[in-house]
């Protein structure tokens, strides 16, 4: 069992895989209180959520033509039986994918989960947590995601992209600017003035539907 937010088909909005059409499951529940979070609703571990069986969620996601998934939050790895499930998923010959904050050991998920981590920068009010030994984990098919929301933020994913040598480790380094905060065209420039080898990106899906519009 697992404590469930919400799943829904929809295109993915960031990251490499940007544009295409995704079956989304979203877990509830999550330990950080990040600045810019846009899916207040799902952080509660007290209230909200539904508890659902793993051959439910199967049966939701077969529901859609879909065969890429990715499990979202909240944080789906605090709930370790998220694991089993994304084995199921790779087994079943669905492209997997896991969006997690990086306060978690991701060494627990099967090899083929695509993991894209969300490195917390200075102004999310969570850079403490990040668990800094995911770096050394992390492959080529992973993708590492920095959220900015002032220039001193951008500097600090700077010094970590350089010092770890992402751009040479991952399939894909991803800027973006937290949604309302810097305009994106100063990330832009800063990103062009330093030969920062990154991917810009913006949350599509904020474009195509007002911001704040749920199950997109």
């Amino acid at each position: 069992m697992l404590k469930l937010s919400e799943i829904f088909f929809s295109i993915q909005g960031e990251g490499t895989r940007a544009g295409m059409p995704c079956v989304f499951v979203r877990l509830h529940g999550c330990g950080l209180r990040c600045s810019y979070c846009d899916t207040p609703y799902a952080l509660d571990h007290r209230s909200g959520g539904t508890w659902i069986s793993f051959d439910e969620i199967f049966a939701q996601v077969r529901r859609h033509p879909a065969r890429f998934v990715e499990f979202t939050g909240g944080e789906p790895l605090e709930q370790p039986e998220v694991h089993p499930l994304m084995q199921q998923f790779l087994e079943e010959g669905y492209t997997v994918a896991v969006e997690t904050g990086g306060h978690i050991d991701i060494a627990q998920c099967a090899p083929g989960v695509i993991r894209i981590m969300d490195l917390k920068t200075p102004d999310s009010g969570m850079m403490k947590r990040n668990r800094m030994e995911n770096l050394q984990l992390l492959t080529a098919q992973d993708e590492v995601k920095f959220v900015c929301s002032s220039r001193a933020d951008y500097e600090w994913a700077r010094e970590i992209i350089q010092q770890h040598r992402l751009p040479e480790r991952v399939a894909a380094v991803l800027i973006s600017p937290a949604f309302g905060s810097i305009q994106p065209v100063s990330l832009v420039e800063w990103i062009l003035a330093d030969g920062l080898d990154v991917r810009f990106q913006l949350q599509m899906h904020k474009f195509i539907w007002e911001p704040d519009t749920r199950g997109v």
